[in-house]
Formats: C-alpha cells, sequence, structure tokens
C-alpha cells in the first residue's frame, strides 16, 4: 500500500530523514519506535506531504505522491492524526467530526454513524466544547475526525503522549478494533512495548535513519531494543 524509498528530509542544514525505506501493506499495523528527534514525526507529516523531500519517492497504492499537495493525499486516501491530539478546542465535538469528513461529504452521514459506533462517548458528548474533554476522549476525537475522511491508510502519531496508563490501553485496543475493521495504520510511538504489543511490523529510527527493521516478535526479542526502549 505504502512504499517510502531513500527518503532525505532535513530542516535548514540539521538533516532529519536520512535515506529511510519503509513499506506498508495492507490491514497491517506497522509501528515506527524510536526516541525525541529520531525523525518519526518528520516521517508520517513528510508522507501526508506536509514536508516536501529532498530526495526519494513516497509510493502510496502504486502512484507516487511526494510531490503531491496535503489534500490531494487526503482525498487519495491518507490521513494523520498529529501528535498532542490536534482537536479544534472551541468547536463541538461533532464540528471536530463534520470537519474532518470536509474531503467526503457525500458520505458523512454513514461515517457518522459508523463513528459514534465505535466511540459512544463522543456521540453521548458531541454538543460538548472539545476543550472540556479529557485528555483521552480529545485523542479519541482526534482518531474519530481523521476516519470521517474514509481514509485507506491513517497515521497515528504518539497516541499514548501523556495520558494515563488505563487510558493508554483504551487508545490501543481501539487501535486494534480500527485494524479488525480493515483499516491499515501506521503508528509513531514512544511506548515501544505497548505499540509492539499490537503491531505487526516495526521499524527502528534513530538520528534519522532506520537502524533495524522486523516483525513484532523480533524487536520485542532484539536485545538491542530492549536495552534501549523497553527497559530490560
Amino acid at each position: 500500500m505504502l512504499r517510502v524509498a531513500d527518503l532525505s528530509v532535513s530542516y535548514g542544514h540539521i538533516n532529519a530523514l536520512k535515506k529511510v525505506s519503509i513499506e506498508v501493506f495492507p490491514q497491517e499495523i506497522v509501528v515506527l519506535i524510536g526516541a525525541n528527534g529520531a525523525g518519526k514525526t518528520t516521517l508520517l507529516s513528510s508522507i501526508l506531504g506536509m514536508k516536501t523531500p529532498d530526495s526519494g519517492e513516497v509510493v502510496f497504492e502504486g502512484k507516487r505522491i511526494d510531490k503531491q499537495a496535503v489534500e490531494k493525499n487526503v482525498r487519495e486516501g491518507l490521513c494523520l492524526v498529529p501528535e498532542g491530539r490536534g482537536v479544534f478546542a472551541s468547536m463541538t465535538v461533532l464540528d471536530n467530526l463534520l470537519l474532518g469528513a470536509h474531503h467526503n461529504l457525500a458520505n458523512k452521514d454513514r461515517n457518522l454513524s459508523r463513528v459514534y459506533e465505535w466511540f459512544p462517548i463522543l456521540k453521548k458528548r458531541k454538543d460538548q466544547i472539545a476543550k472540556t474533554l479529557s485528555g483521552g476522549e480529545r485523542q479519541m476525537l482526534a482518531i474519530a475526525r481523521a476516519l470521517m475522511s474514509a481514509p485507506k491508510l491513517i497515521m497515528v502519531d504518539e497516541p499514548s503522549i501523556g495520558l494515563a496508563p488505563i487510558i493508554v490501553n483504551e487508545i490501543f485496543e481501539i487501535l486494534l478494533m480500527l485494524n479488525k475493521e480493515g483499516y491499515t495504520v501506521l503508528l509513531s510511538e514512544q511506548n515501544a512495548y505497548k505499540a509492539l504489543k499490537c503491531a505487526h511490523r516495526g521499524y527502528v529510527l534513530e538520528t534519522g535513519t532506520v537502524s533495524l527493521t522486523g516483525t513484532a516478535d523480533q524487536l520485542l526479542s532484539d536485545p538491542g531494543v530492549r536495552a534501549a526502549y523497553l527497559g530490560a
């Protein structure tokens, strides 16, 4: 579904990504793990088209998209749930969801019904202002808003950051549920253990390069990964 080949991205003189290559196949959960500054967020934003690469390419469903506008990439089935939730705080839950459907208005009622089925708390709070939601509810809203565009690939950046452990468990259960519903997920996450427990495969990013790749089980048992990211 997605192929990133030799992608290099810089911010001025800083090389954020250096010849990064990853693949995501349909109905997988693939996780990017790494410390702050490893390049995970830059990779996701570059895939969506928010950052123009210096070199390399991004191919989505057989079509090169690294020079396309973000809006066109969203229309073609990509979406990104940004780090820090990124909801519109002064708008209601319902208005946030409808904003997520602006590329797909013809199917908004059907998609809204599905989102409410998957996130019943959002239906209960549909008239509530987003800034009054809990952190976990805002993360659910950010994911649900992305789903309103009916994406083929949903990218999620650091969904567990700043959340209590019990809420983190709930968020990962939601990602697993969406994968069982047929969604393909590319996930960036510092909580390596939780992420690898729900993923099929993973990539370890270190200072802008892919240092290791493998199945989730292979990465969980790798001594270097365990020492660096799992506290073992």
